[in-house]
């Protein structure tokens, strides 16, 4: 009855009276009818909540109501603020080019596939965009994720059967981690950028089994510190162990190194990594997606084999669409990057000479202002909101215990005057709360 009704409805154009009355007499039901055990839930969560808000750690989130870029606007503000806590690292998430391809792909594709990719979800714009990766970072061929969590999660489980070894950073990112759980490889876990420890590791395996397949798994740049993984040496004790390569470029790709092509390009290593896992939701355009880019073979086994693509919808056409273009700009303009790097350098100096402590590498735009307490740097980031500067404290589990910060991120978008105005507020802020003199 009910489907030969909605039928009619649609057909006539008044689904949506149907649809209302329908929810109005069963969902008050399906919403209070949860079973026994919801009160309980209830109680152990609600506690478990106030004790992350006793120790500081609770994260709030505030509604932006604009566009990104390095100017918005916040919810219960009527004066825009500068945002510094980002990942538009170069602008693009509302470059008007990039907007504008969004729209024509909109117009011209749809808003959907309503499909996987190997039923009827592929279409030629997701095959451009395959193609502009892997010209980009010099690779055979690329695969196309709903996000780079996805693309970490898919990988592995693939690649890797039982009496392999995968060999993974302990600071690497949580999709990382997830994804190894879900292969049934033999996992090792070396010490943060510690080589010897690595090669040890190594060595163990490949003396109990040399013919069987190794990889060596890395974040290029290390996102809450902003530390630079140590490429040419891991690449060297993979030559020397015969290992395989994957770098998550996530916070590299497309701004870091001379031409924006990320942490093998910065650290004069080009070509040494078998596979680079990176994500379009960042400094490419800001959207959303994620790839893997390497050998041919992979790339049409990963097609066969992983999850996350057999299961989940194409990624939108305006999403592509607004990707193809982004390529299209850092392929025809170098520029980018650099604006990216001068803007991270005078930052990080003039920081430095105030007296804050800022983590990472000096040319990576991800500056961490080290502060230390949990509740000082949430009260910091709320201070900085009053002076006009949106940034974020973040504190455990995010980042060690006592290790909490402000995550400042620099974009090609942010001018000198921008920048200007963000040291001006962190010295007066920190001046109050007696974190400089």
């Amino acid at each position: 009855m009910m489907i030969v009704s909605l039928k009619t409805a649609l057909t006539k154009g008044c689904a949506k009276s149907l649809l209302t009355a329908s929810f109005s007499r069963c969902h008050p039901a399906l919403r209070y009818s949860a079973g026994a055990a919801l009160p309980k839930l209830r109680s152990e969560l609600s506690k478990q909540l106030e004790e992350i808000e006793a120790a500081g750690t609770f994260k709030h989130e505030r509604v932006i109501t604009s566009k990104q870029s390095n100017l918005i606007y916040v919810k219960g503000r009527d004066d825009p603020v500068l945002n510094f806590c980002a990942n538009n690292y170069l602008g693009l998430s509302s470059h008007p080019e990039v907007v504008q391809a969004g729209i024509d792909s909109l117009k011209s594709h749809a808003s959907g596939m309503s499909s996987v990719r190997f039923i009827c979800g592929t279409n030629d714009q997701h095959i451009e965009l395959e193609q502009l990766i892997a010209q980009f970072h010099d690779r055979d061929d690329s695969i196309l994720y709903a996000s780079c969590f996805d693309a970490n999660a898919g990988i592995f489980e693939a690649l890797l059967h039982q009496d392999d070894a995968i060999f993974s950073d302990e600071l690497n990112h949580a999709s990382i981690i997830d994804g190894i759980r879900l292969c049934k490889a033999h996992k090792y876990r070396y010490k943060h950028s510690d080589m010897s420890d690595l090669e040890e590791k190594l060595k163990d395996n490949h003396s109990k089994h040399p013919d069987n397949r190794r990889l060596i798994v890395t974040d290029g740049v290390f996102s809450m510190d902003g530390n630079v993984c140590k490429l040419r040496e891991i690449c060297d004790l993979a030559d020397e162990y015969n290992a395989l390569t994957l770098i998550d470029e996530c916070h590299a790709t497309g701004f870091f190194g001379k031409t924006g092509r990320g942490t093998e390009e910065f650290l004069d290593q080009c070509g040494r990594v078998t596979v680079i896992n990176s994500t379009l939701g960042k400094a490419l355009g800001g959207a959303a997606g994620g790839y893997t880019t390497g050998p041919q073979e992979l790339v049409t086994l990963l097609r066969q084999k992983s999850r996350p693509y057999l299961f989940s919808n194409a990624l939108p056409p305006p999403v592509v669409g607004a990707a193809i273009k982004v390529f299209q700009l850092l392929m025809n303009e170098s520029s980018y990057a650099n604006i990216v790097y001068e803007n991270t350098t005078k930052f990080r100096t003039e920081m430095t000479k105030a007296g804050f402590t800022v983590a990472g590498s000096p040319e990576h735009p991800i500056c961490p202002v080290m502060l230390g307490d949990e509740k000082l740097a949430h009260t910091f980031a709320d201070r900085m909101l009053d002076e006009g500067i949106y940034v974020i404290g973040f504190s455990f589990p995010v980042v060690p215990m006592n290790k909490a910060r402000i995550r400042v991120q620099i974009s090609a978008c942010h001018s000198t005057q921008d920048i200007d105005r963000a040291i001006s507020a962190f010295v007066k802020i920190g001046r109050e709360l007696n974190v400089i003199q």
